[in-house]
């Protein structure tokens, strides 16, 4: 035998099992999110995305520092949208018509707006650095009165009562697409052909996976081993699974989708000071630290 045939049946034999994994993880994440409804509502967990859109607009020194980098979020988000309704749409929407009918106009949506988020969300990792959520995120910690477990993850260059991000101790928190993941959204993506309760689910099922990556940064600010991490995020499965879903179905809005990946981040982060809070005995909430935060310098 060849060595070339060799190695195509090494590949063919590799993709089949991450395709066996996906297909399992979006299995036993079915199982998972059906007795998860209650807790996912009472936890509060989707609230948080959007109390991060709200701190940025409460804070326009935040959003004034990102302005270049959201200008080309929005660049890359409209040229995308555009491609996908163009040539996307339409094909789609014929095939749709001999499952939904008259209503094939209106299925077809979803379906592309979350195809088009997966590609956005593609590009995203790969032309704009990953860093800038951590910068957003640790500085909204800071603001909230968590420098301390900030410092234990990044330089803060701090002069009379403001403060600047400095460079990171950590390694970056890695952010790429996994086999698995990638299976898991391409195989519950046709949920999205049944309206209403389709996309719901979709968002559940990937929100469970979406949810706990969002407090990447925070695990690694706490110093938890990954086991440590797996403990926690057990206890709260049902806030995870709905702020992933949240934090998704934002992404999923035309155009200006994208950009919510950064108020996200600050969602994520206050969050995490509301864990803290709660853990030393506090109440959760309340105003931001009289301190002036910068994020520093921010690479495009």
């Amino acid at each position: 035998m060849s060595s070339s045939a060799t190695s195509g049946k090494d590949t063919s034999g590799l993709v089949k099992r991450q395709l066996e994994k996906g297909l399992d993880a979006a299995k036993s994440d079915v199982k998972a999110i059906s007795s998860l409804g209650a807790e996912a509502v009472q936890s509060g967990g989707y609230l948080y995305p959007f109390y991060g859109l709200v701190y940025f607009a409460r804070h326009p020194k935040l959003l004034e520092s990102l302005k270049p980098l959201m200008v080309r979020s929005l660049s890359i988000s409209l040229v995308t949208v555009s491609v996908m309704a163009t040539f996307a749409y339409l094909p789609q929407v014929a095939v749709l018509a001999v499952i939904s009918g008259p209503l094939a106009f209106v299925a077809a949506i979803p379906l592309v707006l979350a195809e088009s988020y997966f590609i956005i969300l593609f590009l995203h990792r790969t032309f704009l650095t990953p860093a800038v959520a951590e910068r957003i995120f640790d500085a909204v910690l800071v603001q909230k009165g968590h420098a301390a477990l900030v410092e234990k993850g990044r330089a803060l260059n701090k002069s009379g009562g403001s403060v600047t991000l400095g460079k990171s101790l950590l390694s970056p928190v890695a952010r790429k697409f996994s086999a698995q993941g990638l299976v898991r959204y391409l195989v519950t993506l046709p949920l999205n052909l049944i309206p209403g309760v389709g996309t719901a689910v979709f968002l559940l099922l990937n929100g469970r996976k979406a949810g706990p990556a969002a407090h990447d940064r925070y695990f690694q600010l706490k110093q938890l081993d990954k086991k440590a991490r797996q403990s926690f995020v057990e206890k709260r499965q049902g806030a995870y699974t709905s702020f992933g879903a949240a934090q998704i179905l934002l992404g999923l809005i035309p155009v200006f989708g994208p950009v919510t990946a950064f108020t996200s981040a600050a969602g994520a982060a206050l969050w995490a000071a509301d864990l803290e809070k709660r853990n030393a005995g506090g109440e959760a909430g309340g105003e931001d630290s009289n301190i002036d935060v910068g994020v520093g310098h921010v690479e495009l």
